[in-house]
């Protein structure tokens, strides 16, 4: 396994089980699947509305000796009405209580957007709060007294563009030390990815695989489909493997950690398996001379919601 390893020298693994569409009734076996075949990075958050069972599945791992809390890497998010700065904690403890945990390895701002308390996803221009009212820079002042306090070991955030990342670096006493963010072939994110490197903001993919089971809502039919692209099934052809080990292992290659979600025991296996695979320099040229700039997860269920006070820009580059 390759590890991402932070200032303070703990070790991230660099491949973990996304829980992100894992429903009910089915994300508590595939994380005992996942850490039964040797995975040990889950990655987590409150709006999946499914920390409960993750934490249920956590705890049989440990009370079975499958697994020690300390060999386990656990990240969640903030959900996005939880950014005012004396909100911030209850958001971790809840996160915390459901995942029957002391401690989370690291926790995220899961996006750039602000929501009043109570409101999950906004229906208009009143469900938000702007910038003025709730800057970043408050709620990673909340986020600097978790880590502060030992509720969490590390933080970052999640969707922010290179302008919202100097934001909180300029301002805050504590860099971000991660940014999570939609990473496949179709969309390499070259300039941000970059930019992290350079300011010691490691970065972690998700959707690597082009999100097909997204919700209907989150699809368009122009949409393409990732997997289906030849240069993959060649590769994968070459390589005696899944089309999916291909773009979980190209992450790999970039030194960027990859959440891949799945509910299926098999696949799970499989996909922990990709870090065993070698891409070659060739190989890597031909995955980037695709002429393609898709982003599955576009963040317009903010953006183009009436009167929402937040543009694409507010999230992406470009």
């Amino acid at each position: 396994m390759k590890y991402i390893t932070f200032k303070n020298q703990d070790k991230m693994p660099m491949l973990g089980l996304g829980t992100w569409k894992s429903g009910p009734g089915e994300v508590y076996q595939a994380v005992l699947w996942a850490i039964e075949a040797g995975y040990r990075h889950i990655d987590c958050a409150a709006i999946y509305q499914n920390e409960k069972e993750v934490g249920d599945a956590l705890q049989k791992a440990f009370k079975e000796g499958i697994v020690k809390r300390e060999e386990l890497w656990i990240t969640s998010k903030l959900w996005n009405n939880a950014h005012e700065v004396d909100k911030v904690e209850a958001g971790i403890q809840q996160t915390l209580a459901d995942l029957q945990l002391d401690y989370l390895d690291l926790y995220l701002i899961h996006w750039p957007i602000s929501l009043k308390d109570g409101v999950t996803f906004p229906n208009s221009g009143d469900d938000f709060l702007d910038y003025k009212t709730v800057p970043l820079t408050e709620t990673w002042k909340g986020m600097e007294a978790l880590k502060e306090k030992g509720l969490t070991k590390h933080i970052g955030v999640s969707n922010f563009n290179i302008a919202k990342l100097k934001e909180i670096q300029s301002n805050g006493s504590i860099a971000p030390e991660m940014n999570q963010i939609e990473l496949h072939p179709y969309l390499p994110q070259h300039n941000l990815v970059d930019y992290c490197k350079q300011n010691g903001i490691n970065v972690t993919a998700y959707s690597p695989l082009g999100s097909a089971d997204r919700p209907k809502a989150r699809q368009k039919d122009s949409d393409p489909i990732l997997m289906e692209h030849q240069i993959f099934k060649d590769l994968a052809e070459k390589h005696t493997c899944s089309v999916a080990q291909i773009l979980i292992a190209w992450s790999l290659h970039r030194d960027i950690a990859v959440i891949p979600k799945s509910a299926n025991k098999e696949r799970i296996a499989a996909n922990l398996k990709s870090k065993d695979i070698e891409l070659s320099a060739e190989d890597l040229k031909s995955i980037a001379s695709i002429d393609s700039h898709h982003r599955y997860i576009d963040g317009t269920f903010f953006t183009e919601v009436p009167g929402s006070p937040f543009e694409q820009s507010d999230l992406w580059e470009g």
